[in-house]
Formats: C-alpha cells, structure tokens, sequence
C-alpha cells in the first residue's frame, strides 16, 4: 500500500543471456505485528488483486498491509471501525493498529524536512506500524544524534536501526549491459505497439544513451526516457532487430517467463536477478521508502533482504512469474542478509506506455 503523498507507480526488467544474444535463449497492540522472522511467502495471485483493491477503496483508511507469513493471507491494518468493516467486506483479514497513514505520513515528512541526511533510508513497516528508519555506516554521529532526536520528537512512531556498510547505487565500470564505460543489468523485457524494450535503473540510463551487450560490443538498443532521481527508472529501445523472450536469468541454466506485474507486500518473499551477485533471495520490509543517496533521493521505493553488489543495478525484483521492481542500491551484503531497494515495477510501466509480456 502507499500512501505517501509521493508516491507513484513503477517498473523494471532483466534480460537473460539469450535475450541479449549472448548464448540460449485481528490483534489489538499498536507496535505488535505478526512474526516477522517466520519465512516468507510468495502471495496468491489474489492477494496481488486484493491489496490493490483494498488501496482503491480504502485509500488513506489503511495503514498498509503486510503478508501473514505463517498463513499466506493479506493482513490490512485499520484504525477506525468503517474502515474495518470495508476491508472485512473486501475479504482481508484485519489488524487494528494505533497510528494511521496520516500519522506515518506526517512522521516521514518531517525526517524528509528535519533529517534528509546522506546514507539514510525511510520507509513504512506495516507490521510493526511504524517508519522504519536505517543508518548506513557513513552516517557520522552528530548526524545519528539528530536522527534520534527527531525520532524521539515523533512519539514512537519510528524506530532506528544502523546497518553496515554504505547505501550506494550500484554500478560497475566495466557484464551484462554496458553503456557509458559502466555495467548494469537490465531489469524486465517490454513492449509497446509491437516494439521490444527493456527497462533498467534511471542512474544506469542517465550514463549512456547505447547499450550494449557485452563490454565494447555492438549496440543492441538505445535510450528513450530517464529518471533519477526522484524515480529510478529507465527505458532503452531494441534497435538491433532482435525480439528477445520475456524472461529472467535465474542463473542455473534455466529462465522465470513473466506473465503480469504488481506492487510488493511486505512481509512477501522476493527474487532478484542481477549481473553481479546472480539469483539472490529476501523478504520485503518496507514500502513507502525514502532513500538519501549522495546524488539524491528516491521517493517510493521497497526495501528488501535480498543480497547485491555493484552492477547489479537495474537488475530485477520478482515473485514466481510476477514482475515487481527493478533494482536500484543497496548497503551492501552481510552473509545472506542484504538490504536491497527496487523502483516499483508498475510505475515505470505506466510511465512509458509498456507492459510485460
């Protein structure tokens, strides 16, 4: 769900090598929230349907919804009893909790006003019911003292975690689409009016308006929109006359088709394919999410746990056959715990005229 009166729609895209013509083708308690180290779950294609629905009809009545990941259904969280009558007569399951979008909005934007600090990241938990806020390791202590004093000011409504490592866009001069003397990886593949595109992440599309497939090669495609920031977004049009499959990578010899896309539900469990550290996996933890990069923000993006590293940019964030974001940054990777960021897939989507095939 988003509420934030940044929010906006997204897309993204992954090419596999074939593509590229590289080889083959009800709880009361108001900071309480389910068990959010259960393992996480893929959604239904109903529960994709129901949260949007629940987002039409509810609007800013819901504080989010979130996963049950011990019972695979959509949790909405509500504060008043209209609202819960609504979601009950939509087929959620219903969480009463303490603050409502209005409230984590207002929370949000004053960190937007009081603590846009570089190497931090905000987001809405709806789990939890409050803004979940990370500190990179690049953030000094003066700084982590001004972040907690604001968080304090906000009465519990956000909580603070540091993470290590710094939140980067991830980048690589040097794999799997190159443009500009820089790698990225190419997200989901799209079409329009009987045309091929792929798109990727605006940082990677701002560099080069070619791209090519392998390091020095010839071009297979060319830029025709750009976003970053504020989005971080991107496509580029096939030019080289190919019509790849609607495929991504999972690195193993074999491909995922992606059929639909949707938004993220925290709480879900997620895919991401990128050049660099290949098939990872994760959970979704945040949406709503505000990330201060040191070439500025991102608006409305989803935090995850999934591991990535330079060149994975603009990679792609998906569940079964189910296109969700493409891949923007990161803190890094510790062991398997990652905290990767995805531009929603559907906004890039609708922002060009494309869809996935």
């Amino acid at each position: 769900m988003r509420h934030n009166s940044r929010a906006r729609l997204g897309v993204s895209l992954l090419l596999v090598a074939g593509a590229l013509g590289l080889g083959a083708a009800p709880s009361t308690a108001a900071d309480t929230a389910a068990d959010t180290a259960a393992p996480s779950a893929i959604p239904a294609p109903s529960a994709y349907a129901l949260d949007a629905e629940v987002e039409r009809s509810l609007g800013a009545a819901t504080a989010g919804t979130y996963l049950d990941a011990k019972t695979g259904k959509l949790v909405v969280t509500v504060t008043t009893d209209r609202a819960e009558e609504q979601a009950r007569a939509a087929g959620a399951t219903v969480r009463r909790v303490a603050r409502s979008a209005a409230q984590l909005d207002a929370a949000m934007e004053t960190l937007e006003a009081e603590a846009k600090i570089t190497g931090t990241s905000w987001g809405i938990d709806p789990r939890t019911n409050r803004v979940a806020v990370e500190a990179d390791s690049s953030v000094s202590a003066r700084d982590m003292a001004r972040l907690e004093a604001v968080a304090e000011r906000l009465g519990g409504a956000v909580e603070i975690k540091r993470v290590p490592g710094e939140f980067r866009r991830e980048v690589l001069g040097g794999g799997a689409i190159y443009g500009g003397g820089s790698r990225c990886s190419a997200a989901f593949n799209v079409t329009k009016g009987g045309a091929r595109y792929f798109v990727t992440a605006g940082h990677c599309t701002n560099i080069s308006a070619n791209w090519s497939a392998s390091s020095g090669g010839s071009v297979i495609g060319v830029r025709e929109g750009s976003s970053f920031p504020t989005n971080d977004y991107g496509i580029v049009r096939y030019t080289n006359g190919s019509s790849p499959a609607g495929t991504v990578d999972l690195y193993n010899g074999s491909s995922r088709d992606i059929t639909s896309a949707a938004n993220a539900v925290v709480g879900q469990a997620i895919q991401k394919s990128g050049s660099t550290t290949k098939l990872t996996s994760g959970t979704v933890t945040a949406v709503n999410v505000t990330v201060n990069y040191g070439d500025g923000p991102v608006y409305n993006m989803v935090r995850t746990t999934a591991c990535s590293a330079g060149g994975d940019s603009g990679g792609a964030h998906f569940a079964g056959s189910v296109a969700l974001g493409i891949h923007s940054g990161s803190s890094g990777c510790s062991g398997t715990a990652g905290s990767a960021i995805h531009q929603p897939v559907t906004e890039a989507l609708s922002a060009y005229g494309v869809t996935v095939y």
